[in-house]
């Protein structure tokens, strides 16, 4: 078996490369509307949480289609961003109740396609028939509020970015409001869920 895996980042290719220097899989940089072919079309075509970001979906996966072969299988998986990311929706429901010009930033509001009937309409949009759509999630775990906090100091993100625009005393009345509002366990951890939406069909 061989994988080719792309990102239009050049230095996450770099990266991968570096890190994985298996003659089985090769990286490449480019974009949904180029990517790479392969003579006969790959078994699977796979888009991993990156499809909301993407101007057009639909074509996006359009163009997957066409890399399948007959028969072949092409799969997206978006973060259900308006209510199964828990550790997301939180801080922006916690956001929003401060200030509530915060919601234009919400991934739940701005990305549609981070919902069942959402992410099986952009499959419909391709010409995809016989879609199913199942959840996925995992155990977030943070060991204190700092464990929770701190990826949204400096950390990439639409949440990250919109909490650096604040001033210090808003940053600290948003981290001071999610730190009350956290459910805890008696170890003081803060256990929370992530679940992302698949979908899977034949090209």
């Amino acid at each position: 078996a061989s994988v080719v895996a792309t990102d239009a980042s050049e230095s996450f290719v770099a990266h991968a490369r570096a890190a994985l220097p298996d003659p089985r899989a090769r990286f490449v940089a480019a974009s949904a509307e180029n990517l790479p072919p392969r003579a006969g079309g790959y078994d699977v075509v796979a888009s991993s949480l990156v499809l909301n970001f993407l101007s057009d979906p639909p074509a996006a996966l359009h163009s997957m289609k066409a890399l399948a072969k007959e028969r072949g299988v092409v799969t997206a998986c978006v973060w259900d961003y308006a209510g199964g990311m828990e550790f997301l929706r939180r801080f922006w429901d916690a956001a929003v109740e401060l200030d509530p010009a915060a919601r234009r930033y919400d991934e739940g509001e701005r990305f549609p396609v981070c919902s069942p009937s959402g992410l099986e309409a952009a499959f419909r949009r391709s010409g995809f028939s016989g879609i199913e759509v199942e959840p996925l999630e995992v155990a977030t775990r943070f060991e204190d509020f700092d464990d929770y906090w701190s990826p949204f100091v400096g950390g990439p993100g639409p949440a990250p970015g919109y909490l650096s625009s604040l001033p210090a005393p808003r940053q600290q009345e948003l981290a001071n409001r999610l730190a009350a509002t956290l459910p805890r366990e008696d170890d003081g951890s803060i256990a929370l869920k992530a679940r992302a939406w698949a979908a899977r069909a034949e090209s």
